[in-house]
């Protein structure tokens, strides 16, 4: 049985991330900063011959219609692909953290069966496909740190001069999640930030800007405030990260973290320059 082993889809960063405006038919317009991470999931893929798809949990247990199904059989569909795969999925990424897990694993499924079921698809189409089911599933595809704008469509890779740094951070995950739509809904959520540009954020890489949603996101969730606090008692600036509860912060030293509480998920991590799995669809202009 044909099969692939230890593919890594990695969590993400943002760096910053403000709303500039919203369109009107309610998306908001933003722009951020993704940044790959080597807090990392693993899938292994199998063929199987019957053209079924079907997934096994080997850790936390996910909903029974989730990302990483949904690419495979829309990358099925879109193709005509009569294989099918057996898809184990070993979760370590926490689930409304803010940090992608789910997206970054259906685009590691993506990649994986791509090559697996000898689809040779480039990586425009790849991103294509993935921008149906959510708008993060084209920046891990697409595996480079980028300048994110409109409503996540407008991907642009940071390279030479504007490539991030190596650096360490401590990323932390309380106990409590938080919905991305409860965030996004609230009545004080600011809407009318003014546009930044790539030159300004490389000027200050890890010091730029604000997450506009942190407010409301402290308000929805007392430990979002807990965990930034508790960072900061150690020296670090922190804030927060996407539309889930993970804060993070730069670590330009070594910091002891082992006192966090119990509940939460804690790690000190790397950025990566690009996706483990960079290289394994053909490069294509986006347009």
């Amino acid at each position: 049985m044909q099969a692939l082993y230890d593919l890594p889809a990695p969590a993400k960063l943002n760096l910053f991330l403000h709303i500039t405006g919203r369109r009107g038919d309610g998306y908001h317009l933003l722009q951020s900063v993704f940044m790959l991470i080597d807090w990392c999931d693993t899938l292994h893929c199998e063929v199987r011959a019957d053209g079924l798809i079907t997934r096994e949990d080997l850790s936390t247990p996910l909903p029974a219609e989730d990302l990483t199904l949904r690419a495979a059989r829309a990358l099925q569909a879109a193709t005509g692909c009569t294989l099918g795969a057996h898809i184990g999925v070993h979760k370590r990424v926490p689930a409304q953290a803010g940090m992608g897990g789910g997206s970054s694993d259906a685009a590691t499924a993506l990649l994986g069966l791509n090559r697996l079921w000898g689809l040779n698809l480039p990586r425009s189409q790849l991103a294509a496909i993935g921008l149906r089911l959510g708008a993060d599933l084209p920046f891990f595809l697409r595996g480079r740190n980028a300048w994110v704008e409109g409503i996540g469509d407008i991907i642009r890779p940071l390279e030479l001069e504007q490539a991030l740094p190596r650096s360490r951070f401590a990323v932390v995950k309380p106990e409590a999640g938080l919905d991305t739509k409860s965030i996004f809904s609230h009545h004080s959520l600011k809407r009318d930030s003014a546009c930044a540009t790539i030159s300004g954020f490389a000027a200050a890489h890890y010091q730029f800007g604000r997450n506009d949603l942190q407010p409301v996101a402290q308000a929805l969730c007392p430990e979002i405030e807990q965990a930034l606090q508790w960072l900061e008692s150690k020296g670090l600036k922190a804030r927060m990260t996407g539309s889930g509860s993970a804060v993070f912060a730069p670590m330009p030293h070594a910091v002891d973290l082992q006192d966090a509480p119990s509940a939460w998920q804690v790690r000190s991590c790397e950025n990566l320059a690009v996706h483990p799995l960079e290289g394994w669809a053909a490069d294509e202009s986006f347009g």
